[in-house]
């Protein structure tokens, strides 16, 4: 089933042999987060094309903002899209594939700059259609984890002059099929935080563990403890990860070690559960660690915070979307998921929403930060498309 075709679905159509370059271009060069010179240089060059005069930083960020403005008075809405490149190695076979070892766009950000660009592309074009301003917002950093790009963008304000009103973002989703957009209003993406803990025992022959604390079995009960804290500590209708995902220690089969370190992820929803579960882990692993006399560090990293779409936003796209994809295109996702975006510290400053753009292809879609991930050109059309059918909501039917 071919979705309806609205028109800046076809307005997108004609500028894709232009999305197309500029895709190739990023997917061939990609760059780590708090890395992305060449990737801010391309960005700069493609704004230049478009009679734009984009604004970068000499202090080593390598966000790029741009300001298109309308010929009307109406609200700012602000479009993101994120920069940053993963440490994987490509294996999807695409004739432009990676030119840079072990680094590869398997998040989609290469499609995320490339449909902005293309709707930056359309909305230059219509300045007398525009109600206000739109900013382009092009971030990096989003997949650095703790700080990212958000922050420090909005440190250097990016919401004003002018001043935001709305912002908008999306993220290529394999689970949402190809031209549908995936919606939900509440809470949308969790909070994530790390925490390493490392554990001193007393090293020696594997043959005596009597001699002194074991390391590894206090680690190896710290992790199955660690899981009492999602069945026992929160309530069960609120929902928690709490994940061990890096052992280290040891250097022989037959030597004990000295110290073992584990690095891991909490995922929240709700901020009193944030604070409950910091809390919680440190008092176990303190107890389990006494409990087998070796001593423990803890380090605890407060990452992303939960996204939450705004009700009243996310309505208004939502409606937007129907009309220019059809209904049964615009899917309502019933649940959250526990993955972090650091969308959520725009939305924690202006209303608007988050929405998935469907890369989906039945057997034959690879899931996020694979090796294997190569979201199709199309999206590239949806993703331009939703982004235009969203502004034009928010300038003219704010909530």
């Amino acid at each position: 089933m071919a979705p309806v075709a609205g028109r800046w679905t076809r307005s997108a159509r004609r500028v894709l042999p232009q999305m197309r370059t500029w895709r190739i271009a990023f997917h061939e060069d990609p760059e780590l987060s708090d890395q992305e010179t060449h990737t801010r240089d391309r960005v700069v060059s493609a704004l230049r094309t478009l009679g734009l005069d984009p604004i970068t930083y000499d202090d080593g960020f390598n966000g790029v903002l741009a300001v298109i403005a309308g010929d009307r008075p109406g609200p700012v809405v602000a479009l993101r899209a994120d920069m940053d490149a993963l440490p994987v190695r490509e294996e999807t076979g695409l004739a432009f594939r990676s030119r840079n070892p072990g680094r590869m766009h398997a998040c989609g950000h290469d499609v995320h700059m490339s449909a902005l660009l293309g709707a930056a592309t359309i909305l230059a074009g219509h300045r007398s259609g525009l109600r206000g301003a739109v900013k382009l917002l092009f971030q990096p950093a989003e997949e650095e984890g703790e700080k990212g790009g958000a922050g420090p963008f909005l440190e250097r304000g990016c919401f004003e002059r002018p001043k935001v009103d709305y912002v908008v973002g999306q993220h290529v989703d394999p689970a949402v099929p190809l031209g549908s957009i995936g919606t939900r209003a509440g809470p949308a993406m969790a909070a994530a935080d790390r925490f390493r803990i490392r554990i001193r025992g007393h090293g020696g022959h594997a043959a005596a563990p009597h001699l002194g604390p074991d390391a590894v079995l206090v680690a190896s009960e710290i992790v199955v403890g660690l899981q009492a804290l999602v069945s026992r500590v929160r309530n069960p209708v609120d929902p928690v990860v709490v994940s061990v995902g890096q052992i280290h220690g040891g250097t022989r089969h037959n030597i004990l070690p000295d110290e073992v370190v584990l690095d891991g992820t909490v995922r929240t929803f709700r901020p009193a559960t944030r604070e409950r579960m910091e809390v919680a882990l440190r008092r176990r692993v303190r107890s389990i660690a006494a409990s087998l006399e070796a001593k423990v560090r803890i380090e605890y990293y407060r990452g992303y915070p939960a996204l939450w779409n705004p009700t009243g936003a996310t309505r208004v796209i939502t409606e937007a979307l129907r009309s220019e994809f059809g209904a049964r295109r615009v899917i309502e996702l019933e649940e959250p998921v526990m993955g972090a975006e650091d969308f959520a510290r725009y939305l924690e400053r202006v209303p608007g929403t988050f929405f998935q753009l469907g890369v989906g292809v039945a057997g034959r879609s690879a899931g996020l930060h694979s090796a294997q991930f190569a979201p199709p050109e199309a999206a590239l059309v949806y993703g331009a498309a939703a982004l235009l059918a969203a502004t034009e909501a928010l300038q003219g039917n704010a909530p």
